[in-house]
């Protein structure tokens, strides 16, 4: 260590020289280019990647499975102009949900058959021969849960569905082994788009609803989750959800 003292003029010196480098250096930081591919922070984060997925939410009807009333009721009502007016009047899809909603098919049964008391029977037979509303799998479905399955990403399910129609149905659909946890409204008495159901869903599942990917055909139900911070796919087709699982590495 030197005994001397620098003069004035050099601690000036060094003290200027070391003051401009420090400017040199933070203008540089101003004027460097983002790299590519680099995110820029906002207060709302818009910009910010979404967290990575951990595991996959499959709505049931119409994105695993085909379902529709018509495909019952088609096979009973020979005029087109009659299964139409019924298919919109008496076993309606807004009356069917109350059974999603958890109401009994015991009270919603008589309580139709005494409106329309003329189709009795064809309302007895929504009752009896529902699994006929699922005609079959949606194509290429059940081989997406297979690989992801196969890819060890953790498989859940939430479905509006009957609670008695769930027991006659549950047997019927192999991709649904696969999932680990199922909420089911008819025995919750919740039903998408019902917040609550996602709420129940992620606390049943132990998941942050930003690290899920919930997927579902119905833009309401997507709505609702996304509103909650669940990352969500909007189904339309199989081909379309395939490429989304690719993007997102997950297959």
């Amino acid at each position: 260590m030197s005994s001397t003292r620098p003069t004035v003029a050099s601690r000036r010196v060094r003290a200027d020289g070391s003051a401009a480098a420090i400017r040199s250096r933070r203008q540089k930081r101003q004027r460097a280019p983002a790299k590519a591919g680099a995110f820029c922070v906002t207060d709302t984060n818009e910009n910010l990647p979404a967290p990575s997925v951990e595991a996959v939410v499959f709505d049931v009807g119409r994105v695993l499975v085909q379902w529709d009333l018509r495909a019952l009721f088609a096979k009973l009502i020979a005029d087109p102009d009659e299964l139409d007016w019924f298919l919109a009047n008496v076993v309606t899809e807004q009356w069917h949900f109350q059974h999603d909603a958890g109401v009994p098919l015991a009270e919603m049964v008589p309580a139709r058959q005494a409106e329309f008391p003329q189709y009795a029977d064809l309302i007895a037979a929504y009752a009896t021969r529902f699994l006929e509303t699922v005609p079959g799998p949606v194509p290429g479905s059940a081989a997406l849960v297979e690989r992801l399955h196969m890819r060890g990403v953790p498989l859940y399910a939430i479905t509006n569905f009957g609670a008695e129609f769930w027991q006659m149905f549950r047997p019927t659909c192999p991709p649904l082994d696969r999932m680990r946890d199922i909420v089911v409204s008819g025995q919750e008495k919740l039903a998408k788009p019902d917040p609550a159901i996602f709420q129940l869903a992620a606390q049943r599942f132990g998941r942050d609803p930003q690290t899920m990917l919930f997927i579902d055909d119905n833009a309401a139900n997507i709505a609702s989750a996304r509103s909650l911070g669940w990352q969500v796919h909007h189904f339309g087709a199989a081909d379309v959800l395939e490429a989304d699982l690719v993007a997102r590495g997950l297959i």
